[in-house]
């Protein structure tokens, strides 16, 4: 149930990473609105997600996959550098690049991983439950 959660915040976040590059060709300022709002709606889907996945740990199968801890990680440092991401953006439009593009790359980049991992873990309980 998770990893179909995980689809809604890294669509925010890409399209944040695009609207940051926008910005940072441009200066048009309403770009970097456009990713102060794609950014809280990616950490309040991100929130969301991480409370159903907080709610699968809970059952001793899904525990019992080794894959789980690093996945849990990913999604952790995931939503740490979002979160650092929406403090950049909170600043002043002209304050907020170069690191809050840096910080929107990263978080795509731990998010693609996390889905990797995730990818992983669903193929691993397929093998397992066959």
């Amino acid at each position: 149930m998770h990893l179909s959660l995980l689809a809604a915040p890294f669509i925010c976040f890409v399209a944040a990473m695009i609207t940051d590059i926008a910005y940072a060709r441009t200066y048009d300022i309403i770009w970097k609105n456009f990713s102060d709002w794609l950014l809280a709606g990616g950490m309040i889907l991100g929130a969301v997600a991480a409370i159903v996945g907080l709610t699968d740990l809970a059952r001793p199968r899904v525990r019992a996959n080794p894959l789980i801890w690093p996945y849990a990680i990913a999604y952790a440092v995931s939503m740490i550098f979002a979160l650092f991401d929406n403090l950049v953006h909170s600043r002043d439009a002209y304050g907020a690049m170069p690191e809050g593009m840096v910080l929107s790359v990263l978080t795509v980049l731990a998010l693609a991983t996390t889905a990797v991992i995730g990818v992983l873990l669903i193929r691993r309980n397929l093998r397992v439950a066959q």
